[in-house]
């Protein structure tokens, strides 16, 4: 099969009641795709469908032969009573050599913890460490369930350029899912609008404008797809806090921001 990973037609019914149907989507190597829609729309049990850890009770899902899948939860609990590391929570129960780890982490900016208490991190901070996790699997498709919560805004712009980032060098395929419409959209090759089935699909400028994205998400939603040139004098660190200029990674500081912060649902 040429997709990392297709589904067709597939179908999720839990207690007689039908979350998903009709639902046929694929990712690609080196293609970003998103996932967005209202909160209860089905996208989590979408992912979960996907993975093989829900039932389907209609259609199909096709991965190609040995497909690594590296994941980042929406949520992960952990016990405040219990003392982890930033190494410890990397490797689990399954043991990597250090210098694997120190390497992952050096990737999503935050090897200088790789010691420290998962507690005292920050949101920011947090979510980099779990991209880390996934990509220690050297994954063919990384698959990320709103990789963005319980950060701030500033901070999610730097995660997003991440994962392009780490698209581009890596050339993996990567599955978002996000009830945000703004700057996820930034860096997507193709959305899928979903609440229940797929609304519309297509690049984010075309989804924008669909009937059905419109209904869903009011008529402003179109606004949170409107880029502009936003230019930085500043930089931010990984909890989303500004420094002086030229004290953060050197990159580029011309990013396609957006006017509007809207949430769904």
């Amino acid at each position: 099969m040429s997709h990392l990973i297709e589904a067709s037609g597939l179908a999720v019914t839990i207690g007689g009641r039908t979350l998903l149907h009709d639902i046929s989507l694929s990712v690609d190597e080196g293609e970003i795709v998103t996932i967005i829609g209202p909160n209860g729309g089905g996208k989590t049990t979408l992912v979960r469908a996907l993975l093989g850890t829900r039932a389907i009770s209609a259609g199909s899902v096709q991965r190609v032969q040995g497909l690594t899948i590296g994941y980042v939860p929406q949520r992960l609990e952990l016990n405040p009573m219990m003392p982890v590391t930033v190494a410890r929570l990397m490797t689990g129960a399954a043991r990597r050599p250090r210098h694997l780890i120190i390497e992952a982490l050096e990737e999503t900016g935050v090897a200088h913890l790789v010691d420290q208490s998962v507690h005292t991190l920050s949101g920011g901070e947090f979510r980099r460490v779990l991209l880390a996790r996934a990509l220690l699997r050297d994954p063919q498709l990384l698959v990320l369930d709103e990789p963005v919560a319980g950060v701030d805004h500033a901070g999610e712009l730097a995660l997003y350029e991440l994962i392009k980032t780490i698209r581009d060098q890596r050339g993996c395929g990567v599955l978002m899912v996000s009830h945000d419409l703004h700057v996820v959209m930034a860096a997507t090759d193709k959305v899928i609008c979903l609440n229940g089935h797929v609304c519309c699909t297509g690049q984010p400028h075309e989804v924008s404008q669909h009937t059905e994205y419109v209904r869903l998400f009011g008529p402003r939603a179109s606004e949170a797809l409107a880029f502009y040139e936003h230019q930085h004098d500043h930089e931010h660190d990984l909890s989303g806090e500004e420094m002086p200029h030229g004290c953060g990674h050197d990159h580029d500081h011309d990013h396609s921001h957006q006017k509007d912060h809207h949430h769904a649902g």
